[in-house]
């Protein structure tokens, strides 16, 4: 009996998995706690066991792209890499960085594009977008972030300001960090690593050689 159960329950947690990265992939949701406690409910799953990790999530989502995706997905993907390059390059002198799925490339259609500003003052980064007529929602929101520089899967919660603007594909949030905050890495929500975050320069690249893999694929 107890083997059957732990088969409904590794059926269930599969399929919440599978759910939730659905939703990410479709709907643009980028928060994964968010997806799949929504997942759940809309399964009627109340056993916590059957909670997915982040990470199974995440894998599930790189599987529906390569399953529904294949064609669409890497398109979208490029049109949001260049939709974050037009901004990081407007707000330069932020030091922008790009960070999330948009980066990591498990971004779908009308997916979150998040990128990381440092500013000496909040106020700078809102004078901007006022003085350039360029529309914002404010919020904010959580990170976790390294206590120390050999933290790798410790670390703090900090709340940072958020500017959401209405991107052409997308939102496009920009948090606002201090200056002496681009010393201390941010935390993936998958792996409870370092997350990666690119400058304008390594985005110019990874689209450079994400063009020249489609131009590749085109003369095949």
């Amino acid at each position: 009996m107890a083997k059957d159960n732990g088969g409904r329950q590794h059926q269930l947690r599969q399929l919440i998995a599978q759910q939730a990265a659905r939703m990410m992939a479709e709907e643009g949701i980028s928060d994964y706690a968010y997806a799949k406690r929504k997942a759940s409910r809309q399964l009627g799953a109340t056993d916590i066991n059957c909670m997915p990790t982040n990470a199974e999530v995440e894998e599930e989502i790189r599987l529906f792209h390569e399953i529904y995706n294949s064609e669409d997905q890497p398109q979208y993907l490029r049109e949001l890499r260049a939709d974050a390059l037009f901004v990081m390059n407007l707000l330069e002198r932020f030091e922008p960085h790009l960070t999330g799925a948009v980066w990591d490339g498990t971004a779908g259609k009308y997916a979150e594009t998040h990128i990381h500003l440092f500013a000496d003052s909040l106020k700078d980064v809102e004078m901007f977008l006022l003085n350039q007529q360029i529309p914002y929602e404010t919020d904010e929101k959580s990170y976790r972030v390294s206590a120390g520089s050999s933290d790798k899967k410790g670390g703090e919660r900090k709340k940072v300001p958020v500017f959401t603007l209405d991107g052409p594909h997308g939102a496009i949030r920009l948090s606002v960090f201090e200056i002496d905050d681009m010393r201390i890495p941010t935390k993936h929500p998958v792996n409870g690593g370092n997350a990666n975050r690119a400058n304008i320069t390594e985005l110019k690249a990874l689209i450079a050689a994400s063009n020249e893999s489609a131009l590749i694929d085109q003369d095949r």
